[in-house]
């Protein structure tokens, strides 16, 4: 099935680049009939309503054509990343510099795995987050006594999101 996520993403990543959207990510889930293709996109100023219809449409009819999916139906949906989106590549990195995130590494950092703070940079493959954007209460709970800057290696990152600041 991987061969056939592959050429979806690839299809995807035409369709979006063809309407000004990123392609942030494409996925399969389930088995059998209950199988849901899942399409995420997000642009500058926020993803409408009329972006993912768009897409799903331009997406679905090619999928339809190509065959790419095989197998039993599926559902296909298209969405926005949301407010706590994932941060997967360099790119988010670099482009939600100044944003509050959270993040789980592989190996620890300074006896820690887990940690919330306000992404300061990302440079040669190191982002840096300041964890004295957080409360006392998170760092103490956290296991960050003082506020601090961190250093991480992109490849320590195991899972990265945004945190929503409203």
């Amino acid at each position: 099935m991987a061969a056939g996520v592959e050429q979806v993403e690839q299809i995807a990543q035409r369709v979006a680049e063809s309407l000004a959207l990123e392609l942030v990510e494409v996925e399969m889930r389930g088995g059998g009939k209950g199988r849901m293709l899942r399409i995420i996109i997000d642009k500058p100023g926020g993803v409408t309503h009329d972006d993912c219809a768009n897409l799903s449409r331009e997406v679905s009819a090619i999928l339809d054509v190509e065959d790419a999916v095989t197998g039993a139906g599926y559902t296909l949906e298209v969405s926005s990343p949301g407010l706590d989106r994932k941060l997967q590549k360099p790119g988010d990195f670099e482009r939600f510099t100044g944003s509050m995130v959270k993040l789980m590494t592989r190996e620890p950092v300074n006896n820690n795995r887990h940690f919330q703070g306000r992404l300061q940079s990302f440079v040669n493959g190191r982002l840096t987050l300041d964890v004295a954007q957080v409360s006392k209460k998170k760092q103490k709970k956290m296991g960050t006594g003082e506020a601090q800057q961190v250093e991480i290696e992109f490849a320590n990152v195991e899972k990265a999101n945004l945190v929503p600041e409203i």
